[in-house]
């Protein structure tokens, strides 16, 4: 403000004591000039990637794209900085943020014992998933996702997206789910002990796909941690702070962001590829 004023005819001596500012700081930052912004040929890529969803994306997220899509060599940090700097970020998740659907009735069928022991680390596809059922709130009312979650692709294999958390839903996602299952493969199916999962309907078509069940034991989500980090994805850079107008139009977005999830969302864990490039480098290739 001082530098405009005194450009205008103002005396420079009257503008420092009017302001207060010492004439040696009023030079030095003269003399040091405006900052220069941080790497600007990236930022046209930083704001693209970070279009993609919603609510936008983390620092990591971004600072994968770019490596992967621009081959461009840039640090996390880098990108965090330049983020800073245009004034955009990722709201940061709150464990009271959203609140969590329980499917737990007691023991209505049968149970499993839990397999996996919150080990979710697969070297391929077709290894371990994992399925739960998450809820949304809308003014309309609620909506419900039910996934099959592949750990070892970090894809969203199968969904159904329904008003209604019913055993209906879970034959929804099980007829995109078990014709997908490569022959000779015999996953682990990572659930909690949600009654859909107990119940006969949802235990036989598993058991005839040969896929296992495996279940978290009673009060313990971490049991099921990969799946719920999914969740929390998801409604961080799809679903905060969005109002939908009716069930229909959240359904058709939600699964543009499984698309989204599955076909451009770079992940960290597979070495910068999608989901859909690291199971198109496994032996069960499409």
């Amino acid at each position: 403000m001082i530098r405009e004023l005194s450009g205008e005819g103002h005396r420079l001596a009257d503008l420092l004591a009017a302001s207060g500012v010492p004439a040696s700081t009023y030079h030095y930052n003269k003399a040091k000039g405006p900052k220069a912004p941080t790497r600007p040929e990236l930022w046209e890529g930083v704001a693209e990637v970070f279009s993609r969803t919603a609510n936008g994306c983390g620092h990591r997220q971004i600072a994968t794209c770019l490596r992967a899509e621009k081959e461009v060599s840039v640090a996390n940090k880098t990108v965090l900085k330049i983020m800073h700097e245009m004034g955009i970020s990722c709201g940061i998740r709150r464990e009271t943020d959203y609140r969590k659907y329980n499917s737990y009735k007691g023991v209505v069928g049968e149970t499993f014992e839990n397999l996996l022991g919150r080990d979710f680390s697969a070297d391929g596809p077709w290894q371990k998933l994992g399925t739960d059922v998450t809820e949304f709130k809308q003014r309309w009312g609620k909506a419900y996702l039910a996934p099959a979650y592949d750990f070892g692709s970090k894809e969203i294999v199968a969904w159904s997206i329904s008003e209604h958390p019913s055993l209906m839903q879970q034959e929804e996602m099980l007829a995109m789910l078990l014709p997908k299952v490569p022959e000779g493969a015999h996953p682990i199916m990572q659930s909690d002990m949600g009654w859909q999962y107990q119940h006969k309907t949802y235990r036989d078509a598993l058991r005839g796909a040969g896929i296992i069940q495996s279940m978290s034991r009673k009060g313990n989500c971490i049991d099921n941690g990969a799946t719920e980090q999914v969740f929390g994805h998801i409604k961080d850079e799809f679903f905060r702070n969005q109002e939908f107008p009716d069930f229909e139009t959240f359904k058709a977005e939600l699964e543009k962001y499984i698309v989204h999830w599955n076909t451009r969302r770079r992940q960290v864990k597979l070495k910068g590829l999608t989901p859909e490039e690291f199971r198109n480098q496994s032996q069960y290739a499409a």
